[in-house]
């Protein structure tokens, strides 16, 4: 198991900022296995991941802040510190269809995503048997027009006994109240079954069919309080015909929905995603 430490930073572009940082790390005895930088002209932002092996690195994570703070004041920096060694602990929420729930499950069990996925959370007892097969705890709770803010209440509460730090809306197809969102801010992924921005809310595949339409995608964006608006992290299209109807749509759009949701939780895990601007920045 890889022991190392990856660095996220967003500030104003600058010259020297790249040296710095590699001077810091090199006077600390870092091994720097992974660089990658990204300026923005427009906003006038630099943006930036290192990732460096922890063996012989002389700066211990409780006193990382201290020790990186002239440089962060100096370059302005908005930074966050990532250690492999914690393990990304990730709930689910899932309603009736289940097949991104059963290729994540199915992914984590073969040790392509390096995570944790203690529960999963449903509003309809349909996945049950598939959640319990991988060992995993399944929580059922009812949501309806009358208890959705009691029902917010018993999931919200389920998150913080289970410790999550991320939640994957896998096809959960019920609308999160802004309390919720704002509990946690960039950690919410959704799958929509549409190229955003097109068709933005429900049916996108019969209102597809309808318009015509020669292309289908699926989309994975962070949650935000705006409906289906927050910032995309992966898309996939495929091409429809004439010949297609809407059940053919939904097949082959739910291939797409499975590896476009795979990978934004992928690149998540492995803190490989920076936002600004309602946009992000997926590092290789």
């Amino acid at each position: 198991m890889k022991n190392t430490a990856t660095l996220l930073i967003t500030c104003p572009d600058t010259r020297g900022i790249v040296a710095a940082i590699a001077d810091f790390l090199h006077q600390h005895n870092a091994n720097i296995l992974h660089a990658d930088q990204h300026q923005d002209a427009e906003n006038n932002l630099f943006l930036m991941r290192v990732e460096w092996d922890l063996a012989g690195f002389n700066v211990d994570s409780a006193d990382f802040d201290q020790a990186f703070a002239l440089i962060a004041t100096k370059f302005n920096m908005q930074w966050q510190l990532k250690l492999s060694q914690h393990k990304t602990r990730v709930a689910i929420m899932v309603s009736q269809y289940d097949h991104c729930l059963a290729d994540l499950l199915h992914r984590h069990k073969g040790g392509e995503l390096a995570c944790e996925i203690p529960l999963v959370i449903s509003n309809h007892r349909d996945t049950e048997s598939l959640v319990k097969f991988y060992g995993i705890d399944f929580h059922y709770i009812e949501v309806n027009k009358n208890n959705k803010s009691q029902a917010e209440a018993e999931q919200l509460k389920l998150l913080d006994d289970y410790q999550i730090d991320l939640i994957v809306l896998a096809r959960y197809m019920q609308i999160l109240s802004p309390d919720f969102v704002t509990r946690y801010p960039q950690r919410i992924i959704n799958i929509h079954h549409s190229f955003l921005p097109a068709f933005i809310g429900a049916r996108p595949y019969h209102r597809a069919f309808e318009r015509g339409v020669k292309l289908i995608g699926a989309t994975s964006h962070y949650v935000t309080d705006a409906l289906d608006e927050g910032p995309i992290i992966e898309q996939g299209i495929d091409r429809i015909s004439h010949r297609d109807q809407v059940e053919d749509l939904i097949q082959k759009g739910r291939d797409l929905e499975r590896i476009v949701l795979s990978k934004a939780v992928s690149w998540h895990i492995e803190n490989r995603i920076l936002l600004y601007a309602n946009k992000t920045v997926i590092f290789d």
